[in-house]
């Protein structure tokens, strides 16, 4: 498990998912990526605990996703409206995108 420090959060980074816990030890940001038969991360989740929402958690979550992502060799397949749009206003993630998607 990977910990990437941010201003005011520590995300954690497993295999499909990337995370993060409040002082008590509960979820409070989440983004999870399975990988299909083919090898393809599929995004089909994010939260942000409302407590935390307007502050840039998702973005930065997504980027730490994507970073993990690319550099495990992985393709992308996004499927959560949020990580739909997050990719179509990202396009320097393009590349990560499996070659079936079109965003």
């Amino acid at each position: 498990m990977e910990k990437k420090e941010d201003a005011r959060m520590c995300f954690e980074t497993e295999t499909e998912r990337v995370y993060a816990l409040d002082d008590d030890g509960r979820l409070v940001a989440e983004v999870t990526f399975p990988l299909d038969a083919a090898g393809v991360a599929e995004i089909n989740h994010t939260f942000v605990d409302e407590s935390l929402r307007g502050q840039g958690v998702a973005g930065r979550m997504m980027e730490t996703a994507a970073a993990h992502l690319r550099a495990g060799g992985r393709r992308v397949r996004p499927v959560c409206s949020y990580a739909v749009r997050w990719f179509a206003s990202h396009p320097e993630y393009g590349d990560l995108l499996a070659p079936d998607e079109r965003i």
